[in-house]
């Protein structure tokens, strides 16, 4: 009985299909030959058509056929030229020189990396590790291609933990495009002045004049080199990594007083406060009715904890306003004024850095920028950390990066492969 067969288009331009077989292994063997007339001279780059045979068979790795493994076998074609007496390789468009895969495949290989492992995608691919991470390396750069910017825009300075536990950090450095896409810049082996300064330095001076705003931490070596390197960029300290500091100082307040009262009240009336630690740290228009309650409750017992937890959300209502960065100036000293007449201590060391900071903290308020695209991709490349548990090398840190930012949009909807 005969059997059951489909026809399934090969997508190679300029080939054409002599044979097809299956393997011992079950894997599909197409031999085919190329179509394509002529080469450019490797030495004169002239185009020429003087045949001179052909090389050794290539095997070359494609794409999967209803989950069987495939392979082009070919020859390739050789041509003499007459002007400079050399002899050239046909190049094929839909094969890297040297390359064991065809580009296809390639681009299949990248796709399925996308938020996966160099280890996984050995095994789903029946190939070996060193196998995949070639794969990354041929189509991958290791370093930014200042080529594909014509704008930077907003500029992310940001840190991360290279080993958890450890003070050893690295630097990534990000940008926020006009068109609201996230690039990564670089990875940089840490977070020392002088190797961000040597990195805004090599960002072409064309880029350079497009930053017009530069987000980052309460961190001096980010925003003194960014000051030094890029003139046209507006510093804003992240309006998270703010509200970070006064709501840890309400915070304080309620550890203390929680406290106090774990001690003074009846065991069956603190029990009242369960829930306490999350509802203290969500803003008013978040809590549901039982952390409502509980919150009521516990300011009952410390108006001390009351006035601070006010007092932080005041601050939130000033920063979710859209007023300009002079009426934010104004609000935020009212505030102060009011943290100063409360008699409240816990706020004192955040009074300092709004005194340091006070220029860069409320630059926010002119375009609203802030580090989020920043802190997403942290959380993105922590996942990558755990998943790969541990990247080590920078290079291959940058190019993971890059993949799960940009594959999707690069690799879903491959063009067919010109000569």
């Amino acid at each position: 009985m005969a059997r059951a067969q489909v026809t399934v288009p090969l997508d190679i331009p300029e080939v054409k299909v002599l044979k097809t077989e299956l393997t011992k292994e079950g894997d599909l063997l197409i031999t085919v030959e190329s179509t394509k007339k002529g080469s450019r001279c490797r030495k004169c780059d002239r185009w020429i058509e003087k045949s001179h045979g052909q090389d050794d068979w290539v095997t070359v790795r494609h794409l999967p056929v209803f989950g069987r493994p495939s392979y082009l076998r070919y020859r390739p074609r050789r041509y003499d030229c007459s002007e400079c007496d050399a002899t050239t390789t046909q190049k094929l468009g839909w094969q890297e020189s040297k390359s064991p895969n065809s580009m296809a495949f390639d681009d299949h290989i990248l796709l399925q990396l996308v938020n996966s492992t160099i280890e996984d995608m050995s095994i789903k691919e029946r190939m070996t590790y060193d196998q995949v991470l070639g794969v990354l390396e041929r189509r991958i750069d290791a370093k930014v291609d200042w080529q594909q910017f014509t704008t930077l825009g907003v500029l992310g300075l940001d840190e991360i933990a290279r080993h958890k536990g450890h003070d050893d950090f690295l630097t990534l450095v990000t940008a926020r495009l006009p068109e609201g896409r996230i690039a990564i810049l670089g990875v940089l082996p840490d977070r020392l002045k002088d190797t961000v300064v040597a990195f805004l330095r090599s960002i072409p001076e064309r880029l350079l004049r497009t930053v017009h705003t530069a987000c980052c931490d309460m961190y001096e070596g980010f925003t003194e080199a960014v000051r030094e390197e890029v003139e046209t960029a507006r510093i804003v300290i992240d309006r998270f990594h703010v509200a970070r500091h006064y709501r840890e100082a309400a915070d304080q307040v309620r550890k203390q007083e929680q406290a106090r009262l774990k001690a003074e009240l009846p065991k069956e009336e603190y029990k009242q406060l369960k829930g306490l630690l999350w509802a203290f740290r969500k803003s008013r228009q978040d809590l549901n009715p039982e952390q409502l309650r509980v919150l009521k409750r516990f300011f009952r017992y410390s108006p001390q904890a009351k006035a601070a937890y006010l007092l932080s959300e005041q601050l939130s209502e000033i920063f979710d306003q859209h007023i300009s960065k002079p009426v934010a100036q104004r609000k935020i000293k009212a505030w102060i004024r009011r943290v100063k007449k409360s008699g409240l201590s816990c706020f004192d060391a955040f009074l300092k850095t709004l005194d340091h900071w006070g220029d860069e903290i409320t630059n926010y308020f002119i375009d609203r920028a802030n580090s989020g695209f920043v802190e997403g991709l942290n959380n993105k490349i922590k996942v990558l950390k755990r998943r790969c548990y541990g990247l080590y090398n920078l290079d291959h840190f940058f190019q993971r990066i890059f993949l799960d930012l940009e594959g999707y949009r690069l690799f879903a909807f491959s063009p067919p492969y010109l000569g």
